[in-house]
């Protein structure tokens, strides 16, 4: 697994959203964007995660930053992810991992022991020209939204 670092750029991709609308890496062209990859909807960490970007989603508009969530749950999930949140940003629903494969997110993880491939929950802060300009690898799912402010 080799993750994308600071000063790459972000790698094509196309991916649909929640309501199956087709996402492409060029419809981000020119937009600051936070692009966060998360292990899956309505677990309690992804929660704290999701809920704290939308609390703080009007102070990341103000700075013209985009959100994007993507986890490899499908687009049904993502809608009552979102509904049941009130989440105001997009979420990537990404089943074959084309997506994590190209951020490199997709790996070996070790939980109470044991050893699986999953999503490594990362954020990539992306400017206008697509470079990345910050990789948070190990996001404070309680304060995202700030720690985006603040790295940005």
């Amino acid at each position: 697994m080799k993750t994308l670092s600071v000063g790459d750029t972000m790698p094509a991709f196309k991916a649909k959203d929640q309501n199956g609308k087709l996402i492409s890496s060029d419809d981000l062209k020119g937009k600051k964007v936070a692009i966060y990859f998360y292990p899956k909807d309505n677990t309690p960490g992804c929660t704290a995660q999701a809920c704290s970007l939308r609390d703080g989603y009007s102070d990341l508009k103000a700075k013209g930053i985009e959100v994007i969530g993507v986890s490899a749950d499908s687009e049904s999930s993502h809608q009552k992810f979102i509904s049941k949140f009130d989440l105001p940003f997009t979420l990537i629903s990404d089943e074959d991992h084309a997506v994590l494969n190209a951020f490199g997110v997709w790996g070996p993880k070790k939980f109470m022991g044991k050893e699986y491939d999953g999503i490594h929950r990362t954020t990539f802060l992306i400017d206008e020209n697509q470079k990345i300009v910050e990789v948070i690898s190990k996001p404070n799912t309680k304060a995202h939204a700030d720690e985006i402010l603040s790295n940005f």
